[in-house]
């Protein structure tokens, strides 16, 4: 994480609201995502180092929990992920985050982060899907830019069993700036925290099931994404997926160690239906969209941050 302002709870209340708009500038983007790694928030800044700087890195992902609500209607069978080792995939991830954010009653600023669309090709393995990533584009001219050299980066996702992604792995091109580092590594974090996980019981069309996950960073969340399986054909489903977010505590502690902002109201759901191949590693197509309100408070003065987030995951092949 970097971020080099420096926070204390004896500082005047203006200059105090002055840091939190720096700290918050700095540190927003990936604790509204909801995808914190447990390495702090990054920012855009070319100084930042991101993940899989000249080295495939891989990053653990918090393990799931799959509860049945409704095993739906018979006939029922077990969803098992059913491609062979060696199978391909071409498929384009789609994901835009934007975040507004007020400080009293001071003007808002817009630190939205431009959309991404990355198409690639997926193959897998035993227990793994490897990513090839075509050319990722972006309506931002200025990362657009630095994106020029990002085709025939590697990515991938190890899997669990029954779906679930258990680590992310990142390895960019060697001249990939940043800027773009950074850029992806979001992206690829908001598709692992909006990705499904099967029930281990048989299901039938109609079945229903829940889906908890930590979504660790600033503020520790609770994540239960409920899943309904509306159409089955054959081994392609159609799947209706509800996201609620929960703070696990009552404060969020800010980057760099800045302190810490108390949690007046935290309102975080989204939906969105998916389509999937059990032939096939990743969705066929499908979106779901995240979104909310926080209010916070900096328990040292009077000053309260409001925050309006919505984050979008999209699937096409």
């Amino acid at each position: 994480m970097l971020v080099t302002v420096l926070s204390s709870p004896y500082l005047p209340r203006a200059a105090r609201s002055g840091v939190l708009v720096m700290v918050l500038a700095v540190g927003l983007s990936a604790f509204s995502v909801g995808c914190g790694d447990g390495r702090g928030s990054r920012t855009d800044s070319e100084s930042a180092e991101p993940l899989g700087v000249d080295k495939e890195v891989t990053v653990p992902i918090p393990a799931v929990t799959t509860t049945m609500v409704s095993p739906g209607d018979e006939p029922r069978s077990p969803l098992r992920p059913m491609y062979t080792p060696g199978t391909a995939q071409q498929v384009t991830l789609q994901t835009s985050h934007h975040i507004e954010q007020q400080i009293n009653d001071q003007p808002g600023h817009d630190f939205s982060t431009p959309s991404l669309t990355i198409p690639m090709t997926a193959q897998t393995r035993s227990d793994s899907i490897d990513l090839t990533l075509g050319s990722v584009t972006t309506p931002d001219p200025v990362l657009a830019e630095a994106l020029t050299g990002v085709g025939g980066s590697h990515a991938g996702f190890d899997l669990g069993d029954l779906g679930a992604i258990t680590a992310l792995r990142m390895e960019p091109h060697p001249d990939t700036s940043n800027t773009a580092r950074s850029a992806l590594e979001q992206a690829f974090y908001q598709a692992v925290y909006r990705s499904i996980a099967f029930p281990d019981e048989p299901v039938g069309e109609g079945a229903t099931w829940t889906v908890r996950q930590d979504v660790s960073g600033g503020v520790a969340l609770d994540q239960v994404t409920t899943a309904t399986l509306t159409k089955r054909e054959g081994d392609r489903l159609t799947i209706e997926l509800k996201v609620r977010q929960t703070p696990k505590s009552s404060t969020w502690d800010l980057p760099n160690n800045a302190g810490t902002l108390d949690i007046q109201d935290y309102s975080m759901d989204g939906n969105g239906t998916i389509t999937v191949d059990l032939g096939l590693p990743l969705p066929v197509s499908g979106s779901i969209t995240v979104g909310g309100h926080q209010s916070y408070r900096d328990p040292h003065s009077a000053s309260v941050l409001q925050q309006t987030i919505e984050t979008q995951v999209s699937w096409t092949e």
